[in-house]
């Protein structure tokens, strides 16, 4: 059973898995948990900030 395909067809069907491909990264950004400081009690949090601001 062979099918025959035009590049057009070809071509559009990339594109659509491409589309695909984007949608899911964006997404998967978007369900990433974000920092949630509050669970870091305060001192270790100023001690962070501080390694932070000496490594720049």
């Amino acid at each position: 059973m062979e099918n025959k395909y035009s590049i057009e067809e070809i071509l559009s069907a990339i594109d659509d898995l491409q589309k695909i491909k984007k949608e899911k990264k964006i997404i998967s950004i978007n369900n990433t948990p974000k920092n949630d400081s509050s669970i870091i009690p305060k001192d270790t949090l100023k001690l962070i900030e501080e390694a932070e601001k000496n490594k720049s």
